[in-house]
């Protein structure tokens, strides 16, 4: 065969990666793993272990410690006891160990590529190329954060112990993404690896015990679902970091409300993969690749959803059948291997069931004819076409090598069919125009959105979701604040930065009688309320809301928000500007400085370009998260509904506003204010009434986006209440600093546009 038949067949021949380094390690400790706790490899309390399969061949690699309560009780404790001294060395003294640590992982990389292919069957190029230098960039990246953390994040202190809880698919690397953070931020850390995946956080407590890590600021503890239960449960945690499925993420948000434990979730994806007309087909076909069957497809930001304009469509699915063929599954160590190994059998069946579910609801199946290996737990790349966007292949995350494809006629069509997802995680769109480009990255459902690309990750970006695929970041500035308290001194920390005064007397401040027709406000004007009842509140009679009433309310802030962040920054803060001047009329000052303060920030709270070590623009973009409820506490009737509210809408929000149930008189003094002050309707809703009659309703409503609950006895409820669709959460008291309140108010989508060769 000469040269170029070679060359035209590309039929490559094996090029193992031996793995001996791995072996030899897990030989040297008997193939039998403890836990990691406060700074020494500790027995498992009850002595029980379970087995870590190789999912290339099902045969046993190793036995790891199953965590007991008592294992996570002394982890904690250990965890706790050191928290004051490692926050007390300073940033520096962090900052040293951090990058002492990057350096032992960049010194054993072999060691930790291949044990990480041999415990999770991923292919070896993925580990050595891509997954171990992204954790050593998080440590060294997250180094200069720590020295960097007294004079760029000024009044924040770190939250104590945070429990971390990380899954199968990328189990290094996702360690690294909060390990890191936390302990820079002076944190100390309980971590529970995937029950599948334990044996290279095993391998990161030895590099912590080399850099000479103070004891007890990194435990490890392993085990199954139970283990992390304890975690979560555990009354000595601060903060709980969680990344795996939507059901599990649920679990734990209605498991810790009321518990006042910070609370990051990074969950499930169904990813669009965007094909335009215009785009360069080939480098398309090639992301494509990349999107949906790097790593097997067991990647919550997968592109598993093809969406291609039906101009050119035959053409790609022609391209990408072409492509598949070419693809490699087999050893994880093979270095010519595409594809490796699925996790688990039950992952396998996961996957088998889905595509038949599939295929029996009208989907056409292509699948590679390459010959998966017969040991071990494998499955083809494989293409769905002519599949409906509401089928359940279309909706459900499959996690596996599976990519369904749809089309679209015009840009609007691919962004309604993109959004048509209870998930928000990431997006991929090609095309050659940038306008186009720019243009549906604002308007995706996506905490990240790559142009012409994908798969691009990196310590100086955050990375998260929207909607289902959970809230909170991890990476870049907004993922260190995940990991820190901000300090509330009962001092405004706007543009004006004056003290707030609690104890003024409302009969006083508003002696204008309420007028005989108390209403709600919904839609932009009064509103009688739905049951015709009212409410007597010293004397003056205001609307008493139902379920009907929340039904308009919703409605009106749903219909009316998407038009109101449309409109400019600097438009927004025109009309809040002339809310303030409005609001001189009820002659309390310091209800117009909140809401001036807030309309100074309105276009300054903005994003930023982040520096990432490769050509490419990473920009950060902050939106509204939707639309928010506001429960406000009877503690400052006007100034807290103004400050909350103002703070919300002026980052694009529309709101519907709980106000104060002892004394709603101020809020409802508003409405005259709110008629003549160039606030679209349906932006800014109140509905007065009984909390314990209308706050259940708002907390389960499906198209409520977030619920802030100032009111702590319904904090706990609320929190157990809205898991439905994972809504966000805040559950605040006492004065807030604007900064604070447009935090909340935002949530970050990060644009990535690579340029050059």
């Amino acid at each position: 065969m000469s040269v170029l038949e070679i060359y035209e067949q590309m039929n490559w021949g094996p090029a193992p990666e031996g793995p001996e380094v791995a072996i030899t390690w897990l030989e040297e400790h008997g193939r039998r793993f403890p836990h990691f706790i406060g700074g020494k490899f500790a027995q498992p309390s009850d002595g029980n272990y379970f087995e870590s399969l190789c999912p290339a061949n099902a045969r046993p690699l190793a036995e790891v410690a199953q965590g007991s309560a008592e294992d996570v009780d002394a982890a904690v404790l250990a965890a706790r006891a050191a928290q004051p001294s490692w926050w007390s060395i300073g940033g520096f003294g962090r900052a040293k160990y951090l990058y002492s640590i990057a350096r032992q992982i960049q010194k054993h990389s072999r060691l930790f590529a291949v044990l990480e292919s041999l415990d999770n069957g991923k292919p070896i190029r993925e580990t050595r190329d891509l997954d171990i230098p992204l954790v050593v960039r998080h440590f060294y990246h997250h180094a200069g954060w720590a020295d960097a953390m007294a004079e760029d994040l000024p009044g924040c202190e770190p939250i104590g112990v945070c429990g971390q809880i990380i899954p199968w698919n990328f189990p290094l690397l996702m360690l690294a993404w909060k390990i890191a953070p936390a302990i820079a931020m002076g944190n100390t850390v309980v971590l529970k690896p995937a029950e599948y995946t334990s044996l290279t956080a095993i391998l990161f407590a030895e590099i912590c015990e080399r850099a000479g890590l103070p004891c007890g600021v990194v435990n490890i503890v392993t085990g199954d679902g139970e283990t992390g239960r304890f975690i979560v449960d555990h009354p000595g945690i601060d903060k709980i970091a969680f990344t795996g499925s939507t059901e599990v993420g649920r679990l734990i948000r209605k498991a810790t409300a009321g518990s006042g434990k910070k609370l990051s979730l990074e969950l499930g994806g169904k990813s669009p993969f965007i094909i335009f007309e215009d785009s360069d087909i080939d480098s398309a076909v090639e992301g494509l690749v990349d999107a949906i069957w790097f790593n097997q497809g067991q990647v919550c930001c997968a592109g598993s959803r093809l969406l291609v304009q039906e101009s050119v469509a035959e053409s790609v699915f022609k391209k990408v059948k072409a492509r598949m063929e070419k693809l490699r599954v087999g050893d994880p160590l093979d270095k010519s291997v595409d594809l490796g190994a699925i996790i688990a059998p039950v992952q396998l069946e996961r996957i088998t069931s889905l595509v038949k579910q599939g295929v029996s609801e009208g989907a056409e199946i292509f699948q590679s004819s390459c010959v998966c290996p017969k040991e071990g737990w494998f499955y083809p790349p494989t293409l769905l076409s002519n599949v409906s966007p509401a089928s359940t292949v279309a909706q459900a995350e499959i996690f596996g090598p599976v990519l369904v494809a749809m089309t679209f006629r015009t840009p609007k069509e691919a962004v309604d069919i993109a959004n048509n997802t209870p998930y928000g995680l990431a997006a991929s769109v090609w095309t050659e125009s940038v306008n186009l480009a720019h243009d549906i990255a604002s308007k995706l459902k996506a905490g990240t959105v790559w142009v012409n690309s994908t798969n691009l990750f990196d310590a100086a970006s955050g990375f998260g979701g929207y909607r289902e695929s959970g809230y909170g970041r991890e990476g870049g500035r907004e993922g260190l604040m995940e990991y820190v308290r901000e300090k509330v001194l009962g001092v405004r920390s706007g543009v004006l930065g004056n003290a707030r005064s609690t104890s003024a007397d409302p009969n006083t401040q508003y002696p204008t009688p309420i007028p005989a027709t108390h209403k709600l406000y919904i839609g932009g004007k009064q509103a009688r309320p739905d049951s015709g009842y009212s409410l007597t509140i010293d004397g003056v009679e205001v609307g008493r809301g139902n379920r009907k009433d929340i039904r308009n309310a919703v409605e009106a802030a749903r219909g009316a928000q998407a038009n109101w962040a449309a409109n400019s920054a600097h438009g927004r803060a025109q009309v809040m500007f002339y809310l303030a001047e409005n609001l001189q009329a009820l002659g309390d000052q310091e209800a117009v400085h909140a809401v001036f303060s807030i309309a100074s920030r309105c276009d300054k709270f903005d994003g930023a370009a982040h520096s990432v070590p490769m050509k490419a623009l990473c920009y950060t973009l902050n939106e509204p998260v939707g639309v928010i409820v506001i429960v406000c506490s009877d503690d400052r009737p006007l100034v807290e509904f103004l400050e909350l509210a103002c703070g919300a809408i002026a980052m694009g929000n529309a709101i519907v506003v709980i106000p104060s149930e002892s004394n709603p008189i101020p809020a409802v003094e508003v409405y005259r204010i709110l008629e003549t002050s160039d606030v679209p309707a349906g932006v800014f809703n109140i509905v007065t009434g009984l909390r314990k009659e209308v706050v259940p309703t708002l907390a389960e409503h499906e198209e409520v986006d977030a619920i802030w609950c100032f009111c702590e006895d319904l904090a706990a409820d609320v929190e157990r209440m809205s898991i439905t669709n994972l809504k966000q959460t805040w559950a605040g008291h006492g004065p807030q600093p604007v900064g604070t309140i447009l935090k909340h108010a935002t949530q970050v989508k990060n644009v990535w546009v690579p340029y050059g060769e």
